[in-house]
């Protein structure tokens, strides 16, 4: 067998309203040969799988899904209508042009509006509503006019028609290996009342089962209409300059370098970065940052973002399928994947849970006839009404709904979650432990101090800037910055290397210059105790200091101080109110950091070197669940020791793609936002459960005792799915954010400004 026959592939299936559904549609397709890792994502509507096409080809895949009633279509094409069910209405469903005037003469520019969204009353399920209850309500008036042995025939007459297209899948899903399904429990209960003389429930039954089918759709429609509002941020055209003139053109077929121009008023078509013009920018639809960033030249935006003031002049910096607003959505889909440990176990309960229910109507229809001599009839009935009890749809879609729902929530306020296992590990956190640098400060510290032992100050900072030229520290960028103010050209430098935890070295002049930390001085024996008095003094007032050392021999010192985030206080004390202990974990000095902790009414831990903070998160983990707080770059061995890690980084690739969850908004208090929403999103889970198992429990006793019968029964098992999701959705009007004043106006730098690396003053 040649390895390239086996391919991962990814389809969007249509039809899948609950929980059910798709385990209906990973049943049927986990019995093919050949075919392995299933992924079925219910609200991103996606079967993923990995598929050795010497045994089955693509084709006999989707086949077995359309024969079971749904949808396929292979990813990227157009969704299909399944048969015997129906697509929501998710917007137009584009036909985008192949060529769009950006390489060549287009055919069309414009993406067309797409199709029309089609009412529920269009579709096959609404339509199945509409004729059951018409014939139910028909067959009701009939009783009015004929006899009661010819009104009869009408019951029967609904429900066969009714009950035809359930009876078709029940048996598809039967061939396919899958017997104990709702559409089969339905067939036999319908069927089993028709047999028993009960044509008007029969009927009924068969209409309330439809009634409840349709809000099944609708109401996992909505959940997904959350999340696909997402990507509708980006707008589908953008007024592409093309030499002195601007075009309007598909929005999608930007690429890198293009230049647009975004109006005020209009939303941003791509990210990019500012060339020209001065406005402000609303990044609300990304981040949830309510108030506007002032944008000008060499200034960062995402797609999405709203221009407020005046005409910006924009350079695409990422195609339109890695741009800010398509990662959150792909992120927030694949997080589907990431089943809770809730979740896993009531898919497991609900294996056991059908063949058990199953089996307890047939001893409940057999027994008492036999062994006590009741009527056949009745119990026969009773075990017909027990046969729509075992469905295990709300069950089942108890967890997935509120997943779904806190995910959209999240996305929405800049809090993202990858998947419920996140979720749920975040709402039993007990201790969050923050890094310093771009975390708890703003990441952006300037130099207060420069004194030379050797030479003069200009001299230092020509030695100082030459070793972190072209540096992405924050202390590297504030000195060349210092030096720039001053008017100090950096020396040339040459074989500049970073020293991880302890600053950074370069060749000038043929000799090495060093721009470190206390701690690196003490190690190349240059620290003097007079210099280290000096050092004390200026760490005793908060400030961190590197020293210039040439060739081992001191220069001077540079004191610099990093401010914290106006948020940072408030923070720390919404999570004392939830119950959580902080910590700060730093590289910094023990004076500078509890300088920076008293303020901030933190524990701290000091002197960390990357891979200490790490041993830190696991000495932690042993009795506590952990979050950890950091930048996703020089951390990501501490954030994957956490349970949780999180990465802070309004938007940048690192923070949508490393640790376990991103906060965008650079903004500390939504921390305790993050952890607020997985604790309700909890809390939604296990009312949901409650409901599910609540209901059913009330009328498995009911039925068996022959207080309620068919009707109520099918209420029961459809009622109870609607009203889990219902619930679910609830968490989409959630807010995260605390009612702290503070809370809403901290974090004035710039998006993206709390990126640190690796240095002793992290």
């Amino acid at each position: 067998m040649a390895g390239g026959d086996i391919r991962q592939h990814e389809w969007r299936v249509t039809g899948m309203d609950c929980g059910s559904c798709a385990a209906k549609v990973r049943g049927t397709v986990e019995r093919l040969p050949g075919v392995a890792d299933v992924d079925v994502a219910l609200m991103a509507e996606r079967l993923r799988l990995t598929l050795d096409e010497t045994r089955t080809s693509p084709e006999k895949i989707e086949q077995a899904v359309r024969g079971v009633g749904f949808g396929i279509a292979p990813k990227g094409a157009l969704p299909e209508k399944p048969k015997g069910g129906f697509v929501l209405p998710d917007g137009a469903f584009p036909h985008a042009p192949e060529s769009t005037g950006l390489g060549g003469e287009p055919e069309q520019d414009i993406e067309p509006a797409g199709d029309v969204p089609a009412s529920w009353v269009t579709s096959f399920k609404g339509r199945l509503v509409i004729v059951t209850g018409t014939l139910l309500a028909a067959a009701w008036a009939s009783r009015l006019v004929l006899p009661a042995e010819i009104a009869q025939w009408a019951f029967v007459l609904a429900t066969l028609i009714g009950l035809l297209p359930v009876a078709r899948r029940a048996f598809a899903m039967a061939r396919s290996g899958m017997p104990f399904t709702i559409e089969m429990l339905m067939t036999i209960a319908a069927g089993g009342a028709l047999v028993i003389g009960e044509p008007e429930e029969a009927a009924l039954v068969v209409f309330l089962f439809a009634v409840g089918e349709l809000l099944e759709g609708v109401s996992a429609g909505k959940a997904r209409d959350s999340i696909r509002a997402l990507s509708k941020l980006v707008p589908k055209t953008a007024r592409l300059e093309m030499g002195h003139t601007t075009r309007e053109v598909v929005a999608k077929k930007l690429r890198v370098g293009h230049v647009v121009q975004v109006r005020p008023g209009d939303r941003v078509p791509c990210d990019g970065e500012v060339i020209e013009g001065i406005s402000g920018v609303d990044e609300s639809p990304v981040t949830g940052e309510s108030v506007p960033r002032l944008k000008e030249p060499g200034a960062k935006v995402f797609a999405g973002s709203i221009n407020d003031e005046a005409l910006l002049r924009v350079r695409v910096t990422k195609a339109a399928e890695d741009n800010t607003i398509a990662r959150i959505v792909r992120l927030v889909e694949e997080a589907e994947s990431a089943r809770a440990p809730t979740e896993r176990f009531i898919d497991r309960f609900s294996r056991v849970y059908m063949p058990a229910v199953v089996g307890a109507a047939l001893l409940v229809a057999v027994v008492p006839p036999l062994a006590f001599g009741l009527g056949w009839g009745e119990w026969t009935y009773r075990a017909l009404a027990l046969l729509l009890i075992g469905c295990p749809c709300a069950l089942v879609i108890s967890v997935p709904a509120s997943i779904t729902s806190a995910l959209s929530t999240g996305a929405r306020n800049g809090l993202l979650m990858k998947g419920g296992a996140v979720i749920e590990a975040a709402a039993r956190t007990t201790h969050v432990a923050f890094d310093k640098t771009g975390t708890l400060t703003l990441g952006k510290p300037r130099v207060t101090d420069v004194s030379a032992l050797i030479g003069s100050e200009e001299a230092l900072m020509v030695l100082a800037a030459g070793v972190e030229s072209g540096t992405s520290h924050p202390l590297g960028q504030a000195i060349c910055a210092e030096a720039d103010r001053r008017g100090v050209d950096a020396a040339a430098a040459a074989g500049a290397r970073a020293l991880p935890g302890k600053g950074a070295e370069a060749s000038i002049d043929g000799t090495t210059v060093c721009v470190g930390s206390p701690r690196l001085a003490a190690e190349r024996g240059a620290l003097t105790d007079d210099l280290r008095s000096r050092v004390a003094a200026l760490e005793a007032a908060g400030k961190t200091v590197v020293i210039v050392l040439r060739d081992d021999v001191p220069q001077g010192l540079i004191a610099l101080r990093d401010e914290p985030r106006a948020d940072a206080a408030d923070a720390v004390a919404q999570l004392r109110t939830l119950g959580i202990s902080s910590v700060m974990l730093t590289g910094d000095n023990p004076r500078t950091a509890q300088a920076i902790a008293d303020g901030l009414g933190i524990e701290h831990r000091s002197e960390l070197m990357p891979e200490d903070k790490a041993t830190a998160i696991r000495d932690l983990t042993t009795d506590a669940r952990v979050m950890m707080i950091g930048d996703g770059i020089n951390d990501a061995p501490a954030l994957a020791a956490a349970h949780v890690g999180v990465a802070m980084g309004s938007g940048t690739d690192v923070a949508l793609e490393t640790a376990d969850a991103a906060i965008l908004r650079n903004r500390v208090t939504d921390v305790a936002g993050k952890i607020r929403l997985a604790r309700a999103t909890m809390a939604n889970i296990r009312q949901n459960i409650a409901i599910a198992l609540g209901l059913k429990a009330v009328f498995l006793v009911t039925t068996v005792l022959g207080i309620t019968g068919l009707w109520i029964a099918i209420l029961a098992d459809t009622g109870a799915t609607v009203l889990v999701t219902i619930n679910a959705l609830r968490l989409l009007f959630f807010r995260p954010s605390g009612a702290s004043e503070t809370a809403r106006q901290a974090s004035p730098e710039a998006p993206g400004s709390g990126v640190e690396h690796a240095s002793a003053t992290t």
